[in-house]
């Protein structure tokens, strides 16, 4: 522990291997190596760790941590915050490092972890024996199974719609039908209307010369009849 560089403590040493995930430095005056992890060797996105350095380049870089596990001491190493250059820090106040600490918290993987509701999980219910559910949230049927398969959403939406599209189109062909037959009524009744007026006018105006003809007649009767008397009433006198 001695032997090795503290923490943020900036060395020049050489590619010893590269992998996959990163490339491990060896340490100058210890047989130990440190390892660089690719998203320590670049601020920008790292893919392959081959394409920046190869064996026995010589790359300045910074001890970032330091552990000790089963006797063993791993030594976590970054370039992105030393100038290969001149070797020069350019993360004097370990801002950059905190910031990955905290992007490394916040995207853990949780999936691994189930979550269980050991309250509900636990109970029986009292309808039909069963655990994992109240009894008020029990489907099983009396006489039946306990639990019967519903059907799609989907295909009882598709139906209704269906139904509900052809009923609408059916009342939209009776009225159609309907209104037809009422025009066709009213022009019926309109032309014996018409037929109707001109008949009765037509004997109107038959009937109107008959009448005074029978007016005319009637008065030279009566006439007549006022001479006959008059000339009668004359002849006695005489």
């Amino acid at each position: 522990m001695d032997d090795l560089p503290g923490l943020y403590e900036i060395f020049q040493g050489e590619v010893a291997n590269v992998t996959d995930y990163g490339a491990f430095i060896k340490i100058p005056g210890s047989r130990k190596q440190g390892l660089v992890h690719r998203t320590n060797m670049s601020s920008a996105h790292v893919e392959r760790p081959s394409e920046i350095v190869d064996v026995g380049e010589k790359v300045w870089v910074k001890v970032i941590g330091r552990e000790k596990k089963d006797a063993k001491e791993k030594i976590s190493l970054s370039m992105k915050v030393v100038h290969q250059g001149t070797g020069k820090d350019l993360d004097t106040n370990n801002v950059v490092l905190e910031q990955d600490e905290r992007k490394r918290r916040e995207f853990r993987d949780y999936s691994k972890q189930k979550i269980t509701l050991e309250a509900v999980l636990n109970t029986v219910c009292k309808k039909c024996g069963c655990k994992g559910h109240f009894a008020q949230d029990c489907f099983m049927q009396p006489g039946g199974t306990k639990y019967s398969l519903l059907p799609e959403e989907n295909e009882d939406e598709d139906h209704k719609n269906d139904d509900g599209d052809r009923k609408k189109t059916d009342k939209h062909v009776k009225k159609k039908k309907d209104m037809k037959r009422k025009r066709h009524r009213k022009d019926k009744e309109d032309s014996s209307g018409t037929e109707n007026s001109s008949s009765s006018s037509s004997e109107s105006s038959d009937s109107e010369p008959s009448r005074k003809k029978s007016r005319h007649i009637e008065k030279r009767k009566r006439t007549s009849k006022k001479k006959k008397k008059k000339h009668k009433k004359r002849k006695q006198r005489d």
